[in-house]
């Protein structure tokens, strides 16, 4: 494959010897890497070259990688992919709270990151003949991966966008935990119960209709999206 059929992958991280081994999966894999050592550096290549999807280093020598997370979000709808060290539970939540589509830990093995890499490109991809599902003032169209709220476009990450589509097929019905994360993110993260959390929190905010009292739900619970504690949840529009 060419290099100028490739697609490319922003990969931002200031530690020059995970940078090289970025560039060297990447390609191997048939992708193009475009390097970046710093958050502003990242955000100029994202903004010229407009790759396909990012790979962040959580730390960087300027904005942090959760920052640049929300910059890239303010304009791009791309995946994007974090990476930090093992453990950082705290972290890992506000990259995901910040837009982030997925998390990866290091040290990561090259297979792992393609698949993850792959899997979040594949969520952005064209849908055909999929319905339009209305539930209210909230218009879910399927095929586009679309969604409007009162005639106004909802901007869903991909992940975010995943979620919804499973809970609007399954209207009515309770999706367990394990179900929406294998279906979503894929057997590994069957037990992340907290990554599940973050996102229908993020996606609650964006698609629940306010009340009178400018609240998303009134103080009587959430309309749309309910919890079954402990268990799951269920779209009830």
């Amino acid at each position: 494959m060419s290099t100028a059929t490739r697609p490319r992958v922003l990969v931002c991280d200031d530690e020059p010897q995970i940078l090289r081994a970025l560039r060297v999966i990447l390609r191997d894999a048939g992708y193009e890497a475009l390097p970046a050592s710093t958050g502003e550096e990242a955000l100029d290549v994202a903004a010229v070259s407009r790759p396909s999807a990012a790979i962040i280093d959580l730390v960087l020598p300027d904005i942090d990688g959760i920052a640049l997370c929300q910059r890239l979000r303010e304009w791009s709808e791309m995946p994007l992919i974090v990476l930090s060290a093992v453990g950082d539970e705290d972290a890992k939540v506000r990259a995901l709270a910040a837009g982030a589509d997925d998390y990866v830990t290091k040290p990561f093995g090259p297979r792992e990151l393609i698949a993850r890499l792959e899997a979040s490109l594949r969520r952005v991809g064209p849908e055909r003949d999929e319905p339009v599902i209305v539930a209210g003032e909230l218009t879910v169209d399927l095929g586009s991966r679309t969604v409007t709220l009162g005639g106004e476009p909802v901007h869903l990450t991909p992940i975010e966008f995943d979620l919804l589509r499973l809970l609007v097929r399954n209207r009515g019905r309770l999706m367990t935990h394990r179900e929406l994360l294998v279906s979503v993110w894929g057997s590994g993260y069957a037990q992340d119960t907290q990554v599940l959390r973050t996102h229908i929190a993020n996606l609650r905010r964006k698609i629940e209709p306010p009340d009178a009292d400018g609240t998303a739900d009134g103080g009587g619970g959430h309309r749309l999206i309910r919890t079954d504690p402990g268990v799951g949840y269920r779209f009830a529009g």
